[in-house]
């Protein structure tokens, strides 16, 4: 555990964040391909998991954030490795290492020259460690080369520094634009690794990337990379045998900067930044979601986008905001850990525009409650969860590193 350097005490609120931007209305274009009904209505209606885990008090919880690392390179994530230590992954193209009870990073992989981190959405972007990454040495990254094009790659650690000159490219996938490149990898707990991919950006989808099966961009991808070079395709991926790209497990994505999975239930959690009015929170119970379609961009959060939308078609987000209360959604994770008992089985997202940062949780009856848990004010980038299930968050505006504690 990193030792804090101080606790930013903030007020507990119960509405937050400035008003939102100015809208603009969907652009004209052409209607995209579409995915076929049976696949759009593939994922039934979230219950509860069978594994649903212990949950705390949601209504009680009192939180605070201790700032554990200062004057980082613009921070954009934070994960352990499972073996005690933290990372940090900078846009810039660095990867700083936290050893157990320290304050002071130490550089573990530099790829400053290949990475292009010009645009505010573009850079070294997350972070995956190998669900054998104590045997192997193998991790995962995400990032926009010099051209601003998405590579995941892979790279071979030994001890506290990963080697830059081993870098084997998985996956290269072209961006039209500067914005929507997602930016997230995780592995799920079915041992593949799943990539978040936005749009390609502009504004409104004007390629129709989000519903069309034949493009990598707007969707959650999932591949396996144990099963062949420099990947496998999984089985049971929902075009793993044609009418699409085989690496698609999801479809209908804005820009998912950030998902997560519940490392008690396998539930995944997918924060999808909005367009003019609606950040969203989609869900898919674990064991169920091959072929979800989110909806984008015929949908917005729980709106049709496009006039005359069959919202019916398109599975629905469980939680949502508008922009009267911030503007952009950055997804976090399930709390397990132990510092704060009434955040178990809570998930946590916040807005980067506000800093508000909200709880959301199922009840009894399988309903969802969302509750404000604190205004920051800060721009928060990225959630972070240590091997202990503790959390963390990544900030721009000062370039730090907090955990999140208990008050």
């Amino acid at each position: 555990m990193l030792r804090p350097i101080t606790t930013l005490a903030l007020a507990l609120l119960a509405a937050c964040g400035p008003s939102g931007q100015a809208t603009t209305t969907a652009p004209p274009q052409a209607t995209p391909p579409t995915v076929t009904r049976q696949m759009a209505t593939a994922a039934a209606t979230p219950q509860a998991s069978a594994a649903a885990a212990q949950a705390g008090q949601l209504g009680q919880a009192s939180i605070a954030l201790e700032r554990m690392a200062q004057g980082l390179d613009s921070p954009t994530f934070a994960v352990g490795d499972g073996g005690g230590r933290l990372f940090v992954v900078e846009k810039t193209g660095k990867i700083q290492l936290f050893a157990a009870g320290t304050q002071d990073p130490k550089l573990f992989l530099d790829i400053v020259d290949r990475v292009g981190s010009n645009e505010s959405e573009r850079g070294l972007l997350s972070v995956a460690f190998h669900p054998q990454f104590a045997q192997n040495g193998l991790l995962y990254v995400d990032y926009t080369d010099r051209a601003g094009d998405t590579v995941i790659a892979r790279f071979h650690a030994s001890g506290d520094s990963a080697d830059p000159a081993s870098e084997q490219v998985l996956l290269t996938i072209q961006q039209p634009y500067a914005n929507h490149n997602g930016g997230q990898i995780a592995f799920g707990p079915d041992g593949y690794l799943y990539i978040g991919m936005g749009d390609g950006g502009s504004a409104g989808d004007p390629q129709g990337n989000g519903q069309n099966p034949d493009a990598l961009l707007g969707k959650l991808l999932r591949i396996d990379v144990d099963g062949g070079q420099p990947y496998a395709i999984p089985a049971d991926n929902p075009f793993a045998k044609g009418g699409g790209k085989g690496e698609i497990w999801a479809v209908g994505l804005r820009n998912p900067w950030r998902f997560s999975f519940d490392r008690a239930t396998g539930d995944l959690y997918i924060a999808d930044v909005g367009q003019n009015k609606i950040e969203e929170i989609d869900f898919q119970a674990a064991g169920a979601g091959a072929g979800a379609n989110y909806g984008w961009n015929a949908t917005e959060g729980d709106e049709c986008y496009q006039r005359g939308c069959d919202l019916a078609a398109y599975v629905a987000p469980v939680a949502q905001y508008t922009h009267a209360e911030g503007c952009s959604v950055t997804g976090g994770y399930v709390y397990r850990g132990e510092r704060i008992p009434a955040l178990q089985g809570t998930y946590l997202y916040a807005d980067y525009c506000s800093g508000t940062i909200w709880g959301l949780q199922r009840d009894a009856g399988g309903a969802w409650q969302q509750r404000v848990l604190l205004t920051s004010g800060l721009q928060i980038s990225s959630f972070g969860q240590d091997d202990a299930g503790e959390l963390y968050l990544t900030t721009l505006d000062d370039d730090s590193l907090y955990q999140i504690v208990g008050t």
